[in-house]
């Protein structure tokens, strides 16, 4: 079963997202770290091997997170994106595997020649 949020707090001047789980387990998600793995179809496209690489988010911020349901949050980036909804699961797991997943970004970057920053 996966474990859900009981804390959510925006931290605005570090560019963070901290979640608390009922497992006991805190992560601090940068925004850009939230950005560029949201699960929306415009990053993760709309079917197997179409997930697009987004580059030049090293200084994105969240403005916004908004509850959806009981299951949910949507995160209001300030570049405008706003069409990921980050379910409990998803937020987890994001946590969990950040240190891989980000690894695995930064050599995507580097393979494309593209740069966190713009």
């Amino acid at each position: 079963m996966t474990p859900v949020p009981t804390t959510i707090t925006l931290h605005r001047a570090s560019h963070a997202l901290e979640v608390g789980f009922d497992s006991g387990e805190t992560f601090r998600l940068p925004a850009e770290y939230l950005r560029v793995h949201s699960p929306s179809a415009e990053v993760q496209g709309h079917g197997p091997g179409q997930k697009t690489l987004v580059a030049g988010k090293a200084d994105v911020n969240i403005d916004a997170v908004e509850p959806i349901g009981n299951y949910a949050v949507l995160l209001r980036f300030d570049d405008g994106h706003a069409s990921g909804i980050f379910a409990w699961d998803v937020l987890y797991a994001l946590g969990r595997d950040h240190a891989r997943n980000w690894q695995a970004y930064l050599d995507a970057l580097s393979a494309a020649g593209l740069a966190r920053t713009r």
